[in-house]
């Protein structure tokens, strides 16, 4: 009989560690694995136990480096993976259409959608009040209707820097572009000429100096350096032409040819015995052709990895005659009227000949660009390193290989890292548009010089001779640098450093939102619990906003997908524990169901 009520009980007790609970809403944990890079250990954590305490059993997977992560997106070894995006061209398109385009670039949730297909290319043709309302559809179908990511917050972005040895006045952060270390200068002005300015980097093996060739952290501050655009984007991501390659700028009735006015004073720059020196070879209307037309080529290099950004571009061409730009309308005049504001003359005449071009006496070089369809926003991407310019004879001379048939062995490509290293094949071909050029580089440092042929009678020339960029990998070690004096600028800084800094009375720490959305991918393959809608808007009520801002020591701010740095839509998401248990007693009812 004892032995009975021992059963029994046993039994009672095992039904109710098994059966469904208040808390979980479901009769088992539902198993869901998770992977994460270690820079977001916090979120991984976080994530891991907000779902333990929703009805969720989570197996974690922390990868060391950013190569390990993408090996498992791609081995599809994965039901959420946490992530970032950052929409450095500050455009909306960026931010919904490599990601959730049926066909985008990094579109890991295995998203295919064809109304969200078809509002993403309405939005691109908007202008950017009208879209605004397309993105918020846009929003509502990633989100509420699909839960096909899972925000969990926007990163705040950060730099800092010594106002003790840097002018604090003339240090800028961008919400977007990188630093511009042309606009800095020493709090001691004499010392411009003679000393480096120490800034340092996490990464020392440089993807590419070839600007279409590489879009990451090793090389982003580098390029943005080394290459001028016809347009830049301001603080706050504004399309301006301030530090760029032209004037003006004018969008004919339409939206779909721009027109920029060329300046003559920018020659590109290349390097003797280890120094920067002016190369006589003006950068003009036939460079700024050429390399637009490579970027937007995904064949004109081996390992292209932006020639997505440029595919709206159908034809770049230079404009000759005069006629043309006063009888071509915009919304508010003519093209004529909006590239002649605050030109050294007006425009009398037009030259396809660089070297031709002559500002002061009203000749100028125009070039126009035609989009596939309407698409305002091809000015951002205008603005992105990889729009930077190039010399055509330069990589003509320099890339003799063929593509098809590369061989990373033996061929030699423009912007090879190996070119401007020192030891035995050090070979510096570089040609450089823009404000510096890398002169060399070993396994401590990369040293940059400045263009003596960048708008050298203007206040754009820029101030420092010379950017030395150590590589710290450790960003503990960076703080140090920063705090010693070593270095005396540094960005992209994490959250639990940034007190620290801030401690300090010698620096000054810079922050602003930025368009970096932390998030995670759900897997919608076959085989895995998160293709199920229901799992995935568990998943997604459980996201407590707050527990991911609160890890960041408040450096961070709530979100809804990657667009709402962007576009102020308005929408927003909520953790709600009723519906995470809504929806899994939704799925843990489909899945009986489907058993029967």
């Amino acid at each position: 009989m004892h032995k009975q009520i021992l059963i029994l009980l046993f039994s009672l007790l095992l039904t109710v560690s098994c059966g469904s609970s208040s808390k979980s809403g479901t009769k088992n944990k539902v198993d869901i694995k998770i992977i994460s890079m270690a820079v977001e250990e916090k979120s991984l954590n976080v994530m891991r136990d907000i779902l333990s305490k929703n009805g969720f059993n989570p197996t974690i997977n922390m990868l060391p480096d950013y190569a390990s992560f993408t090996g498992q997106l791609e081995a599809n070894n994965y039901d959420i993976a946490i992530n970032s995006w950052n929409t450095v061209t500050g455009n909306p398109d960026y931010a919904a259409r490599s990601l959730f385009l049926s066909d985008g670039d990094y579109n890991y949730s295995k998203i295919s959608n064809a109304q969200l297909d078809e509002l993403i290319e309405k939005a691109s043709a908007e202008s950017f009040a009208d879209s605004k309302a397309t993105y918020s559809e846009i929003e509502k179908i990633i989100i509420d209707e699909n839960a096909y990511i899972i925000p969990l917050y926007n990163r705040v972005k950060t730099q800092a820097f010594n106002k003790t040895i840097v002018d604090e006045n003339t240090v800028k952060i961008y919400k977007a572009a990188s630093i511009n270390a042309g606009e800095i200068s020493f709090v001691d002005k004499t010392k411009n000429e003679t000393e480096p300015l120490y800034i340092s980097q996490t990464v020392s093996s440089l993807t590419s100096l070839d600007p279409i060739k590489g879009n990451d952290g090793s090389i982003n501050f580098i390029n943005n350096q080394m290459y001028v655009r016809i347009v830049t984007l301001t603080t706050n991501d504004q399309i301006s032409t301030e530090n760029s390659l032209s004037y003006n700028y004018a969008i004919a009735s339409g939206n779909k040819d721009y027109y920029f006015v060329l300046r003559d004073d920018i020659y590109f720059a290349k390097v003797e015995n280890k120094k920067a020196v002016d190369s006589g070879e003006r950068v003009g209307a036939s460079d700024v052709v050429f390399s637009l037309n490579r970027a937007k080529d995904r064949n004109s290099v081996p390992n292209h990895r932006t020639y997505s950004l440029h595919s709206s571009m159908e034809k770049i061409s230079i404009v000759t005659d005069i006629n043309e730009l006063k009888n071509t309308k915009t919304d508010t005049s003519d093209v004529y009227t909006e590239l002649s504001k605050n030109l050294p003359a007006p425009i009398s005449s037009l030259t396809s000949v660089t070297s031709q071009a002559d500002n002061k006496n009203g000749v100028y070089q125009v070039v126009k660009v035609t989009t596939v369809k309407p698409f305002p926003q091809v000015l951002n991407y205008l603005a992105h390193q990889s729009a930077g310019i190039v010399s055509e004879s330069q990589i003509k001379k320099v890339n003799t290989y063929n593509v098809a048939n590369y061989d990373p062995q033996k061929d030699i490509c423009y912007g090879d890292e190996s070119t401007i290293t020192e030891g035995n094949s050090y070979n510096n071909t570089l040609y450089t548009s823009g404000q510096y050029i890398a002169v060399y580089k070993n396994n401590y440092e990369v040293v940059l010089e400045r263009n003596p042929g960048f708008m050298k009678d203007t206040d754009k020339f820029p101030k420092i001779k010379t950017v030395t960029i150590k590589f710290i990998k450790d960003l503990d070690a960076a703080v140090s640098s920063l705090r010693s004096g070593d270095i005396y600028v540094l960005y992209d800084i994490v959250a639990d450093k940034l007190k620290v800094i801030e401690s300090d009375s010698n620096l000054v720490l810079q922050t602003m939102p930025s368009n970096a959305l932390i998030f995670a991918f759900l897997n919608m393959s076959d085989g895995h619990v998160t293709k199920d809608i229901n799992i995935r808007k568990a998943v997604l009520y459980s996201a407590d906003q707050n527990a991911f801002i609160a890890v960041n020591d408040g450096y961070g701010y709530k979100a809804y997908t990657t667009l709402s740095p962007l576009v102020d839509t308005g929408n927003t998401l909520t953790a709600d524990k009723n519906k995470v248990q809504q929806y899994l007693k939704a799925y843990e009812e489909s899945k009986a169901s489907s058993n029967q």
